[in-house]
């Protein structure tokens, strides 16, 4: 997998989906506040896509951009003892992403059950980089939630 092709897998998705998006290309950005200036968008609407394995199963974590995962609610609330961040390895790997690309989609763009912070409905919208470092993609949070189907919503996101 390269970036391109997941791209174009969420431009299909959305499109498919009949979802109204707007497309961003930009220089690389490698931080949430870099891609917030580059979109021209507040950080606080931006979708930080995390792989985290969580017991013996890699899940996706999306939270507000502004944010931090508290990997204790986390594991209280799936009931696991152990959560870690995907090496940058296994996120190549698994999604041929590289760190700061990854979409905030599981399946069918990604092969992970999705997991959402309840924080991102507190927008009206959500930006995030398109499954590339130059690309990022802007839609209204309620239909990113509606396509999305998150296994579980839940607050998960610390300041």
């Amino acid at each position: 997998m390269t970036e391109l092709p997941v791209l174009e897998n969420i431009r299909e998705f959305l499109t498919a989906e009949q979802v109204a998006y707007r497309e961003v290309h930009h220089q690389p950005t490698f931080t949430s506040e870099e891609s917030a200036r580059a979109r021209g968008e507040e950080i606080r609407i931006g979708g930080k896509a995390l792989l985290l394995k969580v017991g013996d199963d890699f899940r996706l974590f999306v939270l507000p951009a502004n944010c931090k995962a508290d990997s204790a609610a986390i594991r209280n609330e799936l009931g696991v003892r152990k959560t870690r961040f995907a090496t940058r390895d296994e996120l190549l790997e698994l999604t041929g992403l590289v760190p700061g690309c990854v979409p905030p989609f599981g399946h069918p763009i990604l092969p992970f059950d999705l997991n959402v912070d309840t924080g991102i409905e507190q927008n009206d919208k959500i930006a995030f980089n398109a499954g590339s470092l130059t690309d990022s993609i802007i839609l209204a949070t309620a239909d990113y939630l509606r396509i999305a189907r998150p296994a579980k919503t839940f607050a998960f996101a610390a300041q």
